[in-house]
C-alpha cells in the first residue's frame, strides 16, 4: 500500500521560481504488508539559487534518499525546467535514486527514443515563457529549417514549404498547436521520420543540418545575419539536449564553423535626404495625419518603430523655444497574434537591448519658420500627446497598426 502527500513549507514559500514554491516536501508512505515497518521517504525541492562567479550560475538543490544534491545550468530557463521535472517525479510519487539523487525511472530511458523532433519541440517549450514575442517566432523559424534536414528518407514526403510552415505554426509554436488533420499531418510526418537525438553526434548528421540553415527554400543562400542567427538557435537546442543528459556534449563545439561576414555599412544612396523626407512628410500628413508623428519620430529622433508605438504624452517636453525631448521607457513591438500570447499584435517590453527600466532621453529640435515637415512632426505630437496615446488622449491608434517590425512570417520560397 502506498500513500502520497504532497505540501509546501509554508515558512519558506517565498520567492521561488517561475510561481513555483520555494521548498516542496513529498512523502510517501510503503507498507508490504500488515504489520510491516512503515518507512518515510522525503524529496525536498528548493528555490534555485543564483551563483553569479560560476560559469554555471544557476543551481537547482534539493534533497533526497537522506543527501542533499544540486545540479548546476548556465541558463534561468534550464534550471527551471530541470526543476520542475523533479518536483513532477515527486508528485507522481516516483522512488528517488540513491545513488544519483534523481527519479530512478530516469536512468531506465531509452535515450535512443527521443527524436529530434521530440526534443525540438521540448526545447521550443521550455524558451516560451521568457522569451519575447519575436525570439519566439525565430526560434520556431530556425528549427522549421533544420528539422526537415534531420528526418530519414522517406517516400510521399510532404512539400518542402508545406512541411516547413506547418512545423513553424504548429510543431514549435506551443500556443498554437496543429488541431484536424491538414494541420497535423505534416509535423506528424516529421516526427515519424525524425532521425534520433543521438544520431546527431555524427558530425555528417551534423553538417546536414548546417548546410539547411544556410539555404532559403528557393535553394539561394541566406543572409548572413539569418544564418548566425538559426545556428544559433540549434547550438542552444544541442546545448539543452546536453544539459538534460540526451547527448554526452554539444556536438557542434567539435565542428568548425567560420561565421559569415554581413556588411555593416550604409549605402548613403539608399538614405532619404532632407527634401525627401520633407515630401514623405507632407503627403503623409495629407493622407494619413494620425502617422504623422510616428514617421516623424522615426527621423528627426531616431526611434525605433517600437519605441515610437510606445510613445505617450507624458513622455514629449515641446517648449514653444529650444529644443525638447523624448523620454523612452518602453517599446511596443509589432508580432504576430500567435506570438505574444496576450491576444494582440503587440508586447510591452522595456528598451531594446538594454536593462529593465532603463529609460533613454533623446533631444528633438523645434522647428525653424521653413521647415514645414519638423513643424508638422511636433505639432502632431502635441495634438496626440504621443505616437500611439490612449483613445482618450487622442491616440494615433492606426499609427500603431501600421508601424513596421512584423515577426519571421511563415516560410515561403522566398524567404530564408
Amino acid at each position: 500500500m502506498t500513500a502520497m502527500s504532497w505540501s509546501c513549507v509554508p515558512a519558506e514559500c517565498q520567492g521561488a521560481s517561475s510561481g513555483l514554491p520555494a521548498i516542496w516536501t513529498a512523502r510517501t508512505r510503503v507498507s508490504a504488508s500488515k504489520g510491516a515497518a512503515v518507512n518515510i521517504f522525503d524529496v525536498r525541492i528548493y528555490t534555485i539559487r543564483r551563483r553569479r562567479d560560476r560559469r554555471r550560475p544557476f543551481e537547482v538543490r534539493w534533497r533526497a534518499a537522506g543527501r542533499t544534491r544540486s545540479r548546476s545550468f548556465t541558463t534561468r530557463g534550464l534550471a527551471d525546467s530541470y526543476r520542475a521535472e523533479l518536483i513532477r517525479a515527486a508528485r507522481h510519487g516516483l522512488e528517488f535514486s540513491p545513488g544519483t539523487g534523481e527519479p530512478a525511472r530516469w536512468a531506465g530511458r531509452n535515450l535512443a527514443a527521443v527524436s529530434w523532433q521530440e526534443h525540438a519541440a521540448a526545447y521550443a517549450a521550455m524558451k516560451w515563457p521568457h522569451a519575447a514575442a519575436h525570439t519566439r517566432a525565430g526560434i520556431a523559424d530556425a528549427l522549421a529549417t533544420i528539422t526537415p534536414a534531420l528526418t530519414k528518407p522517406a517516400t510521399r514526403k510532404p512539400a518542402p514549404a508545406v512541411l516547413r510552415t506547418a512545423l513553424y505554426q504548429h510543431a514549435f509554436s506551443p500556443a498554437q498547436p496543429g488541431t484536424g488533420p491538414a494541420a497535423a499531418a505534416a509535423p506528424d510526418w516529421a516526427q515519424r521520420h525524425s532521425l534520433p537525438l543521438q544520431e546527431l553526434d555524427d558530425p555528417k548528421v551534423i553538417r546536414l543540418a548546417l548546410e539547411a540553415l544556410t539555404l532559403r527554400l528557393d535553394g539561394a543562400r541566406a543572409a548572413a545575419t539569418t544564418i548566425t542567427r538559426k545556428r544559433a538557435v540549434f547550438y542552444n537546442a544541442l546545448g539543452y539536449a546536453a544539459e538534460l543528459g540526451l547527448l554526452a556534449s554539444n556536438p557542434l563545439d567539435r565542428i568548425p564553423w567560420k561565421r559569415p561576414r554581413a556588411s555593416g555599412a550604409v549605402d548613403p544612396r539608399l538614405a532619404a535626404s532632407p527634401a525627401q523626407v520633407l515630401a514623405i512628410l507632407t503627403e503623409v500628413t495629407r493622407i494619413r495625419p494620425e502617422l504623422t508623428a510616428f514617421f516623424g519620430c522615426l527621423y528627426y529622433a531616431a526611434l525605433r518603430p517600437a519605441e515610437a508605438v510606445a510613445l505617450r504624452r507624458d513622455d514629449c517636453e515641446l517648449p514653444e523655444r529650444g529644443w525638447g525631448r523624448l523620454t523612452l521607457s518602453a517599446s511596443s513591438p509589432r508580432s504576430a497574434h500567435a506570438w505574444t500570447g496576450n491576444g494582440t499584435p503587440h508586447e510591452q517590453r522595456g528598451l531594446k537591448l538594454r536593462p529593465e527600466g532603463t529609460i533613454r532621453a533623446v533631444p528633438i529640435p523645434r522647428s525653424s519658420p521653413g521647415s514645414s515637415a519638423r513643424t508638422s512632426t511636433l505639432t502632431a505630437l502635441a495634438r496626440t500627446g504621443g505616437c500611439s496615446a490612449p483613445p482618450a488622449a487622442g491616440s494615433c491608434t492606426k499609427a500603431a497598426t501600421a508601424a513596421p517590425g512584423t515577426p519571421p512570417a511563415p516560410p515561403s520560397s522566398a524567404r530564408n
